[in-house]
């Protein structure tokens, strides 16, 4: 008997294992799809960016919008421009409204694609309300940005030589998870800094080059509010940043994130965060992870700073 027990085993083990890995792929299949459509651009799918490539193209492309509401959404939803022509590798900033027509609070979540389908691959979207579930409040009108650029290799794609226009499509749903909602209020001209979300937007966008203890590819970050511009500690500068000759109020640091470049001539930064919202986030973020990072080293100067 226990030759043909272990015979079975033997045969009933593999068994279970298959098993589990076609449970395993049928309850994870929605999350394998979304990455794989991420990953090849299948369907129409976008790409997510933290920054726009070092260097735009000569050639154009025409991104036109499109919005849509489901009939269950009492929502109006449109873009404020119909189209722009960008260059490739440009990044671009452009804005779609929202309004709540009910009574009530209601959390609406944006699916998206691109048409062709082809240029999936190629457009890249570094801020987007379509990343979240979105709450707007009854009768509340909000305007929501949209930072996007299609990647230059667009145009050496045999399959789109002969397309001169990406239609973005946008479809609001009602949300099916509401309590995990970010309220669209954030948008708004007059919403208070949120540091948190700072925080994020600094780990995904800065990171690569900052930090707020140290040098990195760029100069450390940590008390850069309040601080002169082109000094940090064992950081070599640009010329165009040591003779800047300025303070980083929190004002100097919105236009400098917004073009570094055109703010200060001569400056080696390439990162442009052209979102107010997100600026003002990122800012609120670098006080307070500066006071932080000085109430813990009790460090005399100010230090950081997010230029170079």
């Amino acid at each position: 008997m226990e030759p043909r027990y272990r015979k079975n085993l033997n045969v009933l083990l593999p068994c279970f294992v298959v098993l589990g890995i076609m449970f395993g792929l049928v309850a994870y299949s929605p999350e394998l799809y979304r990455a794989f459509c991420g990953a090849t651009g299948y369907g129409g799918t976008t790409q997510r960016a933290y920054s726009d490539s070092t260097a735009a193209s000569d050639q154009t492309v025409t991104v036109a919008f499109d919005s849509n509401v489901a009939p269950d959404l009492p929502w109006r939803f449109e873009p404020e421009q119909r189209s722009v022509t960008v260059h490739l590798g440009e990044q671009k900033l452009v804005f779609l409204t929202a309004e709540n027509l009910s009574n009530e609070s209601i959390v609406g979540h944006a699916t998206f694609n691109v048409t062709p389908e082809t240029s999936g691959i190629y457009f890249n979207k570094i801020q987007c309300f379509c990343f979240n579930e979105e709450r707007l409040d009854p009768h509340q009108k909000v305007e929501m940005p949209v930072v996007f650029f299609v990647d230059p290799a667009f145009a050496k794609d045999s399959d789109n030589l002969h397309v001169d226009t990406i239609t973005l499509s946008y479809t609001f749903l009602r949300s099916a998870n509401p309590s995990h909602s970010e309220n669209l209020s954030r948008f708004l001209a007059n919403a208070a800094p949120d540091p948190v979300h700072g925080q994020q937007l600094f780990m995904e966008r800065c990171t690569a080059c900052h930090a707020i203890d140290r040098n990195k590819t760029g100069p450390v970050l940590g008390g850069v509010v309040g601080r002169r511009a082109g000094w940090a500690p064992g950081y070599d500068y640009s010329p165009a940043l040591k003779s800047a000759g300025l303070i980083w109020s929190t004002d100097n640091l919105d236009q400098w994130l917004a073009d570094p470049r055109k703010f200060i001539p001569g400056a080696r930064m390439p990162v442009r965060v052209l979102d107010a919202p997100s600026r003002r986030d990122l800012i609120a973020y670098l006080q307070k992870a500066g006071q932080e990072h000085n109430d813990r080293t009790d460090s005399i100067p100010h230090i950081s700073d997010g230029e170079y």
